[in-house]
């Protein structure tokens, strides 16, 4: 039995107590992999179009839109509604979302923030708890002060209003249809309720996820979320204001403010101000490509390069001849880029992030310099980057939960969308309003604000954005053509997952769903995680040889890619989770 059943089983109990912020991280863990055993996902190719995504309802409402002629966010938008649909879990209207999006016709990316915001009463002692220890689980992930304002729906409709063709009421009609005449339970959703100890105590939860004694209802059982398809049916007509403004946030501020485990201070002002932004670009190269991400909030586009531009600087690996070697020195540019993350990254509103010394040539090469070959760096400090002040800011604590979604949607005209998005823990925040699920981002802010005197860069601070791992990823050829999109679940793992399938499929030349499929591994710069159940698992003694602390762990990504390979589209879905990709 793997480390994180054995916590499941043992820890649920202990998890559902308020106990030391070392343990939190130990729960962030425990959802087990419920798709761990399926068989590699069938190749998905066409020649106009392609939509990978986390479950196959979500894809086919992307393949019609599509089909119909619409753009890639045309059918970003059918894509996500389904999802937070069918896969509650993860994501929803009730969460946050950055997409990266690429204009064919003028050869154009742009990315959008729709993370969400603290309340703006929120101050940075807001998760310290007795004796200024961080607040314990219950008492942080699962109350009210965890629910950020929401910007999904919002940043879906900015995106939308600058490159959708087809009319915004329709894209909703797929998501609709399937809340009023329902969709079976997939083996992954009744894993995870099976796991969750929470989740049943919301009322409405009780009603459609459960059956009369308390057991998750069974797989292919039939659900049905009138209040879903009602919410969107105010959305549809009324675009995102239906939500931000009106009943449907008087209702969801209630809920925040009478929480049962705590009330937040959440208000319907908050919402009625919270605002999308329009943000540029991080990009840089990678060989003889071009790779585009995400900047802050997110720290993701920054990591990812930098484990890419790290890795570019050290002798080339072949993961099938050279697989120790590969994990090496992938795990210490990892272990390089996540120190730097830590101190550097956060809102660009409230702190001015590094972001060009963070990339620069000179400075990537000095911190490749720092990896060996034959030893590990164990722990990596972070440097000082051109532009930074290394001692205005200290590393902060976060938990950056495990719970996200990804889709990469590429159209006839050759317009595309990687979208990741997220409401952090499995379930959120456990509550339920109008038929869709709150989030707890804001425990992606540090747990701690200060240390030694130093501000943190992601404390929690009025009206804020927290930090956070999510990298929606396009890449493009010398010939400025795109050649793919990339993103994936899985909390501050994300950024692993990433620039590991980049390599995989642009250095390593791995097909790409055996790029998606092949075994994860790298560094949090803490241990060096190699994935459970996998030939990886093997090179343990030889990591820890070299001085590796080594940890066997269950990864369980959601990578979803599209890859131009010729003058075709190949879309991929991972086979750990219940994606699929589809195309003409």
């Amino acid at each position: 039995m793997t480390f994180v059943r054995v916590i499941a089983r043992a820890g649920r109990a202990a998890c559902g107590l308020p106990f030391l912020f070392w343990a939190v991280a130990a729960c962030a863990q425990l959802a087990p992999d419920p798709a761990s055993g399926i068989a590699p996902k069938r190749i998905a190719a066409g020649q106009r179009f392609m939509v990978a995504a986390a479950h196959p309802l979500a894809v086919d409402a992307g393949y019609e839109v599509l089909k119909r002629g619409g753009t890639a966010m045309d059918a970003a938008v059918a894509v996500q509604l389904v999802l937070g649909l069918v896969e509650p879990q993860s994501a929803g209207l009730g969460g946050g979302a950055f997409i990266v999006h690429y204009s064919a016709a003028d050869k154009r990316v742009r990315t959008y923030d729709g993370r969400e915001t603290a309340p703006a009463s929120a101050r940075p002692d807001r998760f310290t708890g007795a004796f200024g220890r961080p607040m314990g689980f219950i008492d942080s992930v699962l109350s009210g002060k965890s629910v950020g304002v929401p910007g999904a729906l919002a940043v879906l409709e900015l995106a939308h209003r600058n490159h959708g063709r087809l009319e915004w009421a329709g894209l909703a009609a797929p998501a609709i249809e399937l809340a009023e005449k329902g969709f079976a339970i997939s083996p992954r959703l009744h894993a995870l309720l099976e796991w969750d100890k929470w989740l049943a105590r919301d009322p409405f939860a009780a009603r459609y996820l459960y059956d009369a004694s308390g057991r998750p209802k069974p797989v292919g059982t039939t659900l049905r979320n009138p209040e879903y398809a009602a919410t969107l049916r105010e959305v549809a007509a009324d675009g995102a204001q239906a939500f931000y403004r009106g009943a449907i946030s008087t209702d969801l501020v209630a809920a925040v403010r009478n929480h049962p485990v705590g009330g937040g201070d959440l208000t319907v002002e908050d919402l009625a101000s919270y605002q999308p932004k329009d943000r540029a670009p991080v990009c840089g190269p990678f060989r003889e490509y071009r790779v585009c991400g995400m900047g802050p909030p997110s720290s993701g586009g920054i990591a990812v390069l930098q484990i890419l531009g790290l890795l570019e600087r050290l002798p080339k690996t072949d993961f099938a001849r050279e697989p120790l070697q590969a994990v090496h020195y992938f795990a210490e540019a990892a272990r390089l880029a996540y120190a730097d993350r830590d101190r550097y990254v956060a809102d660009p509103d409230f702190v001015d992030v590094p972001i060009a010394g963070l990339l620069a040539p000179t400075y990537l090469a000095e911190r490749a310099r720092l990896i060996a070959a034959d030893r590990s760096l164990v722990r990596a400090q972070p440097g000082r980057p051109p532009g930074a002040q290394r001692t205005a800011f200290a590393d902060g604590v976060t938990l950056d939960l495990p719970s996200t979604t990804h889709f990469s949607i590429v159209d006839a005209e050759g317009n595309a969308v990687a979208l990741t998005a997220s409401i952090e823990f499995v379930f959120g925040n456990h509550r339920f309003v109008r038929g869709f699920l709150l989030n707890n981002e804001l425990t992606d802010f540090s747990f701690v604000a200060e240390e030694g005197g130093r501000p943190v860069a992601n404390r929690v601070e009025s009206r804020k954005r927290p930090r956070s791992s999510m990298s929606p990823t396009l890449v493009f050829d010398a010939d400025g053509r795109l050649v793919l999109i990339v993103g994936s679940p899985g909390g501050h793992a994300i950024i692993h997952y990433v620039a590991r399938v980049i390599v995989a499929a642009l250095d390593w030349g791995m097909p790409l769903q055996q790029a998606v499929d092949a075994p994860h591994f790298g560094s949090r710069n803490g241990p060096t995680d190699l994935e459970a159940g996998t030939p990886v698992e093997g090179l343990r003694r030889r990591l820890e040889a070299l001085g590796h602390p080594v940890r066997i762990v269950e990864l369980a990504s959601g990578v979803h890619a599209i890859q131009r390979v010729g003058d075709a589209w190949v879309g991929a879905a991972d086979p750990r989770r219940d994606g699929a990709a589809r195309g003409e």
